[in-house]
């Protein structure tokens, strides 16, 4: 009862988990299951109140979630850049054909 007493129910970070993973699917993120895992583990813990429990699992799952998310947005990124590089390079290509 001291570990419940002490811990509030972690609702909102429950919350937060889930806006993090349903944000990271959105954006096409396919390495969720770490997150999934831990989120599945902190709603366990929380029908268990074990609240401690629960809120560590929610901000691993959370991270782990957000991390998926700043791997797609890289990976675009780079695929952006790669064809800036690709237009650039057509672009010098039709200069020199010039001179």
């Amino acid at each position: 009862m001291v570990g419940c007493a002490s811990d509030p129910a972690p609702i909102e970070q429950l919350r937060l988990t889930e806006q993090a993973l349903n944000q990271a699917r959105s954006l096409g993120a396919s390495d969720l299951t770490l997150a999934e895992q831990k989120l599945a583990a902190a709603e366990a813990a929380m029908k268990g109140e074990h609240y401690r429990e629960a809120r560590l699992q929610a901000e691993q799952a959370e991270l782990d979630a957000r991390l998926a998310e700043a791997r797609v947005l890289n990976d675009k990124s780079q695929q952006e850049l790669a064809e800036l590089h690709r237009r650039i390079a057509r672009l010098r290509e039709q200069l020199g054909a010039l001179q």
